[in-house]
């Protein structure tokens, strides 16, 4: 299995510390938080993981180098431009190969990752489907959420929406139509939902978004309590 942390952001809102350090190196509890999830990511058997870089990329390939501390292959895709989301999994198609892959966010953190063989396993057993994301509940500064679950299918509008954490299983052949560039994730799900391509899940383990010192903060405390 294969997975893509996105890690090619600024972190504007976590400055001063993302001034010298891109936002996924930055430490919660004495460690970074993307080693966070190449330790979760290696335990649910994934052997090879993609990771776009712009910002301070090099240090990234410095602190983590090929991945073998943590019994993982390491790829790495360098942006001279951060591309968004969708443009930065555009770019990396080739290193990510023909099968559903897991995208996370480098700068959240999840207690427990959840089962994305089953996921997996649905994209490839109905090839209409292109996505499977995690939703959460609802944190402080996202309070009317992104999207609702409706017999398993992710829609925009729905009595109760909850929060894209920023996981899923992703198909590539939902990207390998769009332009070379820069390209946002949001405008790509909300058509691929109006077609009834994507279906998803409601995670109900601990999460964080960690984008800002306040939730970096919190977060150390969960941690460390």
């Amino acid at each position: 299995m294969k997975a893509m942390i996105l890690a090619a952001g600024r972190g504007e809102r976590l400055r001063p510390l993302t001034d010298t350090l891109p936002k996924p190196l930055i430490s919660a509890a004495g460690k970074p938080l993307i080693v966070y999830h190449l330790e979760k990511l290696s335990r649910i058997g994934v052997n090879t993981v993609v990771i776009n870089h712009a910002w301070l990329g090099h240090k990234l390939v410095e602190e983590l180098g090929d991945g073998s501390k943590w019994n993982i292959k390491i790829e790495y895709s360098a942006e001279e431009v951060a591309l968004e989301t969708a443009g930065g999994i555009k770019q990396a198609l080739s290193l990510l190969g023909d099968d559903p892959f897991m995208l996370i966010n480098g700068d959240i953190f999840i207690e427990e990752l959840p089962d994305i063989k089953q996921a997996i396993a649905l994209l490839n057993t109905n090839s209409a489907l292109d996505a499977f994301l995690w939703l959460v509940d609802n944190p402080l500064h996202n309070p009317n959420g992104d999207f609702a679950i409706i017999d398993n299918q992710l829609a925009q509008d729905g009595i109760t929406k909850l929060t894209y954490s920023g996981m899923g299983i992703y198909h590539p052949k939902m990207f390998k139509s769009l332009p070379e560039g820069k390209q946002a994730l949001g405008p790509l799900l909300r058509e691929k939902m109006e077609q009834g391509q994507i279906i998803g899940a409601h995670s109900k383990s601990y999460w964080c978004d960690v984008g800002t010192i306040e939730r970096l903060e919190q977060l150390t405390q969960h941690i460390t309590r």
